[in-house]
């Protein structure tokens, strides 16, 4: 038996007007999850515990089989173990966004935030403007590193876990009180963007049409993280497929396999046909129990508040990671226990996460069932089925 879990990060949302007051999943055509569905289990499941932030960081620990509320150390940490930065037991981790900040005011207090990903920046062009913030900023005490797109970070040695606002958080608003208290952090980010706002290459930026990445926003502070082994805990053997360095930073941490894949770079036109090939092959030939594979493009979407393109995106992981990935494990004769979710809700209306449970879908091909739902949040809440502690969602889904 072959297990998976298919994550479409953000995907849940809230009814909206513009679609019939239907979610984004709802009215996206999935006829491939809706089929799974009818053979399969949905429900609800809560994966963000009361009390901590609907990040991506707690949720995937969660869908992953670790209780946040024992693991979870911060989202920078994480990141930094899949950059392979490696973190004393003294530094503190923070994530360093390129961000897009408006340029008409005069004191950088004064500005608006207006894109967390500078247009999703590529991770070449990124890699040039954080390197002329490193040379002038750079120090024994903060040192930073390149990630992916406009996700970067930053160490902080002998440093403190600081209360920081996350940029998507705060689309359209003041950074006035926002900014951080820490003075060292303050003025780091305030002279990034003397030094990047006439950068060459946010010059050629705004002449394409594109934010340019202004600033550097520092969050997420965290400690060295300490997770169990993935294997040794369930038994799998077990591969992550991510374009995003938090998922590949969690399997680094849990000893899982971490897999690449050429084009995938964590939006709307990533390389999702080489991420399910991927997953088949390494399902079949290369002897591993379980895969993850992740897919960002629904959050970034719903923080773009792109109605549209959110939809598109789930369309995208139905026709063409899910459908690819079940008719190739049938192909090879492969039985195979599934579940897809998302971590969180990035609803469209408020254009960041929130803590409401989101729906699964459980399809196991040695039982199919005969029901006439269809995958989407409305039929899920009509189920009885409720996991009120997502960390043992995959007990069920390791259940044969």
């Amino acid at each position: 038996m072959k297990y998976i879990v298919i994550l479409g990060d953000g995907m849940a949302d809230r009814p909206i007007e513009a679609l019939g007051n239907e979610t984004p999943l709802a009215y996206a055509k999935t006829p491939m999850m809706d089929e799974l569905a009818a053979k399969g289990e949905i429900g609800m499941v809560h994966t963000v515990p009361d009390g901590m932030s609907p990040g991506s960081d707690t949720a995937n620990l969660s869908v992953l089989g670790y209780n946040p509320r024992k693991y979870y150390s911060g989202r920078s940490p994480l990141e930094a173990l899949s950059i392979g930065v490696p973190m004393k037991d003294t530094d503190i981790a923070l994530r360093c966004n390129l961000v897009t900040l408006s340029e008409e005011e005069d004191r950088y207090e004064d500005r608006t935030m207006i894109d967390h990903s500078s247009s999703e920046i590529s991770t070449e062009d990124a890699a040039v403007l954080l390197e002329a913030v490193r040379k002038e900023l750079e120090t024994d005490e903060f040192k930073f590193y390149v990630g992916t797109s406009y996700r970067h970070l930053l160490i902080w040695d002998k440093g403190e876990v600081v209360s920081l606002a996350q940029p998507h958080d705060i689309l359209e608003q003041k950074i006035t009180d926002k900014l951080p208290e820490n003075k060292a952090l303050y003025e780091m980010m305030k002279k990034s963007y003397d030094i990047l706002v006439n950068h060459p290459i946010n010059i050629e930026r705004k002449k394409q049409g594109l934010h340019p990445a202004n600033s550097c926003w520092f969050w997420g502070a965290g400690t060295k993280p300490s997770l169990s082994s993935f294997e040794e805990k369930t038994g799998k053997k077990g591969a992550m497929i991510s374009a995003v360095d938090l998922l590949k930073g969690i399997a680094v941490g849990s000893s899982m396999k971490v897999i690449t894949v050429d084009g995938a770079n964590g939006g709307l036109h990533t390389n999702y046909e080489g991420k399910a090939q991927a997953a088949v092959d390494v399902l079949t030939d290369k002897g591993y129990d379980f895969v993850y594979v992740h897919l960002e493009a629904p959050d970034e979407m719903g923080h773009q508040g792109s109605v549209e393109r959110k939809v598109q995106a789930i369309e995208n992981l139905d026709a063409r990671i899910i459908r690819p990935i079940v008719e190739g494990l049938r192909a090879n004769g492969e039985d195979f226990r599934m579940v897809i979710l998302p971590d969180h809700p990035t609803p469209i209306c408020i254009r960041t996460h929130s803590s409401d449970s989101v729906p699964y879908l459980l399809y196991d091909s040695t039982k199919e069932q005969a029901n006439t739902w269809k995958y989407n949040e409305a039929e899920a809440e009509k189920t009885d089925n409720f996991v009120a502690e997502g960390y043992t969602l995959i007990d069920h889904l390791f259940e044969v």
